[in-house]
């Protein structure tokens, strides 16, 4: 059985960083953090010991922020980071920014599942090939190597444009 203690004091930071790589929002990554290990503490004796225990509670979190980002879309809310990097630029360059966004995002919606998130990882937040790799439960080199066939990918994409 887990000890939930020291697997917070051992993975809180991880989470958090998983999290705010991907929703850019300090509050919300503390809030899903904390909401991620009360899952954890729910459900660990279902907690099968086939992948890192880093692994298994981004997967959790991952799910909780799916789950935000659901609530979000229905609400039809956009987030504050959201609302600051688009009035920084006049309207006609937040409108080019915007289109261009849209387009790498179109582009990296398509790849794999898989990719997406390494590139996601990588991109926004700054996590490290070896933490990418530690996440996935693979080795440094399979997140080099996914990292980089997803990025040729995405270059193959804009030079056929």
């Amino acid at each position: 059985m887990l000890n939930m203690d020291s697997v917070y004091k051992e993975y809180a930071q991880t989470v958090y960083r998983y999290l705010m790589s991907v929703c850019h929002e300090p509050d919300t990554a503390e809030e899903l953090t904390q909401e991620t290990f009360y899952r954890a503490v729910l459900g660990a004796h279902k907690y099968d010991y086939t992948c890192k225990v880093s692994t298994w509670l981004c997967q959790i979190a991952k799910h909780l922020w799916y789950q935000e980002l659901e609530k979000r879309r229905k609400k039809g809310t956009t987030t504050l980071h959201e609302e600051l990097s688009q009035s920084a630029a006049p309207p006609d360059e937040q409108m080019l920014i915007r289109e261009e966004k849209m387009t790498l995002f179109r582009k990296v919606h398509m790849l794999e599942e898989t990719a997406k998130e390494v590139v996601l990882l990588r991109v926004t937040g700054a996590f490290s090939f070896r933490e990418i790799a530690e996440l996935f439960g693979k080795n440094e080199n399979w997140a080099r190597v996914t990292y980089y066939r997803a990025r040729q990918k995405l270059v193959k994409g804009r030079d056929e444009e």
